[in-house]
């Protein structure tokens, strides 16, 4: 059984934050704006074939909108000075204009196909890890990567409306990875006001909800999180307070004592960050009823949203 990082570690943290407070933070105007390293148990790679389940129906939504068009022009139109896009102008006014987020879809769909790759050791700062995993799916061969992709994938859409810049740590367009490293580097370089990790759990049946993954206060070699641990926990307590109220889910019952919430030190993604950044479980998919959510394009769009509100939430104060 390849090492499951996703196994929270022994002894439990305290609860950050009680379940009443999610209500009052989705309550209040203000609250209501608007595994491998970093992921889920690694439960049993996808056999064969593309990660995509055949049960999971094709879903306009998932595809890359921010892939740039291609035109063609002549040398007279190329003169011409070209009228702003839409999409520019909303970048340019929207409530999030100027603030840049980094959405971490979590492992790659063809890591499976590198084991050699993904297996190689890479320093988080405290420790040595494993450059990422292959991530979990459902019973039915629904992969975790494929996923995280497309929450992703809705997320930057609903952020971008808003006029944030956007950048993913991959699209699908790489054949493995990036190593958790990496993934760390690529927000701090980006100076990222946010980063969100997007996963699903490979939990027991019968655990069930999601949970955000705060990073401790870790100190040693390259690792240090002093200055982003209070940042972090903002964002990611507005993220679980707005994935409650847009999902209808609740937070889990076997993680984060019912709070939604879980700290850890064990994460090269969180160790390694220097912006404020974060984690969500979104749900089990190893649990039957979880994993009937997680495949539902639908709720997929909720997930999103309630990510998307999070961090519009966070920075907009």
């Amino acid at each position: 059984m390849p090492y499951d990082e996703s196994v929270p570690p022994t002894p439990r943290r305290r609860p950050l934050l009680a379940t009443a407070a999610f209500t009052a933070l989705c309550l209040s105007a203000a609250g209501c704006g608007a595994g491998g390293d970093d992921g889920a148990a690694q439960a049993r790679p996808v056999q064969g074939g593309s990660a995509t389940s055949a049960a999971t129906p094709s879903d306009p939504a998932s595809t890359n909108d921010a892939a740039p068009e291609r035109t063609s022009a002549s040398p007279a139109a190329s003169a011409t000075p070209s009228k702003p896009s839409k999409s520019a102008e909303v970048r340019a006014s929207g409530p999030l204009a100027g603030k840049t987020v980094v959405l971490d879809p979590g492992h790659n769909p063809d890591n499976r196909l590198h084991p050699r790759e993904i297996n190689r050791q890479v320093d988080i700062g405290t420790t040595h890890k494993e450059c990422d995993t292959t991530g979990t799916s459902t019973d039915a061969g629904y992969a975790e990567a494929e996923f995280t992709l497309d929450v992703a994938h809705r997320a930057r859409k609903i952020l971008q409306a808003q006029g944030a810049k956007v950048v993913l740590t991959h699209d699908g367009d790489r054949a493995y990875g990036p190593c958790v490293d990496e993934r760390a580097r690529i927000g701090n370089k980006a100076k990222a006001d946010a980063v969100v990790s997007v996963h699903a759990d490979g939990s027991a049946v019968g655990n069930r909800g999601f949970h955000v993954i705060l990073p401790a206060r870790v100190q040693g070699g390259g690792a240090d999180t002093s200055k982003i641990v209070e940042p972090s926990r903002d964002l990611g307590t507005r993220i679980a307070g707005l994935f409650v109220r847009d999902t209808g889910s609740a937070p889990s019952n076997y993680v984060g004592g019912h709070t939604g919430l879980d700290v850890r030190k064990d994460l090269g993604g969180l160790n390694l960050s220097t912006v404020p950044k974060v984690f969500i479980e979104c749900g089990n998919m190893r649990d039957p009823k979880d994993a009937a959510l997680l495949t539902s394009a639908g709720w997929r769009q909720k997930a999103a949203q309630g990510i998307a509100d999070g961090i519009s939430s966070y920075l907009n104060g």
